[in-house]
């Protein structure tokens, strides 16, 4: 059981005795104490990414900040920007063209004679309930592309980078940490030929449904693949926030939320809704380890198979090791990065 199972047991609301994402990192005793150490960070302009970055700023390591609008990113962050060791990259989502740009420029800075690598990525940035179907201009469903292929594709660059950082700190593998979602209750992994909704079916909660399962299931993936070399893959919940992502829900939607008290009150702020991700990302009870969905801060119980996107459990496909593999099979043909990505 997690250490911080009994504080979230009876939450009183945002800004409780919940922790914060600042608090993950003194409880580690990490304040300045990852001099030298790489961090990347998608999704950086708004909401949680920038309770991220304000946490993993206080332990002194080298921070590659992604963000589709780097003005935007920049006034978001203010007074947390510090120019001598964040880097601002800019990088697109919706755009594979973009995400290879950006991976490579953050691969090239990474690969100096002195670097020692990557040591974490934080795959944040994401996108949320669509009302229609939309394509990127990739052809790919936005959703499924901005929240799962973007990043497929951004770990697959990183990669090297990332088994080169868990080769200098063996004490402190690279983690890769996907910020999926409770949302993912509601809707398991579409067929190999219909990622897209191109059968039809298209609705915004089973889409992205879909793709925060595919968060999980790259995690769980890397892994199987990579925990032996170095590289743990983990997966979360964050909470329920009230941030930008949530601009696309329906005024009824958000209506029945704030109408019922027990999702109210376990609501967090963005501070405390950061905390699980760099609790992912740092926790000394999670070196080593990896393949696991977790919230609260902590390892997911078993839940029912009732689709409650609100339910605070991991349900019958939240693991599946074969639709794992059939997803990470589909995403290196479909970014085209076949063969590439167990290199």
């Amino acid at each position: 059981m997690s250490r911080y199972a009994a504080v979230h047991s009876n939450p009183q609301g945002p800004g409780d005795t919940r922790p914060t994402a600042l608090q993950i990192i003194q409880d580690n005793k990490l304040e300045a104490k990852l001099v030298g150490k790489v961090v990347v960070i998608t999704g950086i302009s708004a909401g949680l990414g920038v309770e991220v970055v304000r946490a993993l700023a206080a332990t002194g390591a080298t921070l590659y900040l992604t963000a589709r609008d780097i003005s935007k990113a920049e006034h978001a962050l203010g007074d947390i920007l510090q120019q001598d060791r964040m880097h601002l990259i800019q990088m697109d989502h919706a755009s594979l063209s973009s995400v290879r740009e950006a991976s490579q420029t953050i691969l090239t800075k990474t690969s100096t004679v002195n670097s020692t690598g990557i040591n974490l990525l934080l795959c944040n940035a994401g996108v949320m309930c669509l009302p229609t179907r939309e394509l990127t201009p990739d052809g790919h469903e936005v959703q499924f592309q901005t929240n799962h292929l973007s990043h497929f594709l951004l770990f697959s660059i990183l990669k090297p980078a990332l088994l080169r950082g868990a080769a200098a700190s063996p004490d402190f593998h690279s983690r890769v940490v996907m910020v999926s979602a409770s949302g993912h209750r509601a809707h398991g992994l579409n067929g190999s030929d219909n990622y897209n909704f191109e059968q039809g079916g298209y609705q915004p909660w089973g889409a992205y449904a879909q793709s925060k399962t595919a968060n999980i299931y790259m995690a769980n993936e890397i892994e199987r693949r990579y925990g032996a070399r170095g590289i743990h893959g983990l997966s979360l919940h964050p909470g329920i926030i009230q941030t930008g992502l949530s601009r696309h829900l329906p005024r009824e939607t958000v209506a029945a939320m704030l109408a019922n008290e027990t999702i109210v009150r376990g609501a967090k702020n963005p501070e405390q809704g950061a905390a699980t991700i760099v609790y992912a990302a740092v926790d000394r009870d999670w070196e080593g380890k990896g393949g696991r969905y977790l919230i609260d801060c902590g390892e997911a119980e078993r839940g029912d198979d009732d689709g409650d996107i609100t339910s605070l459990t991991h349900t019958s496909h939240t693991y599946d090791e074969e639709n794992e593999g059939r997803l990470w099979r589909d995403s290196e043909r479909i970014v085209g990065v076949v063969g590439e990505s167990d290199v």
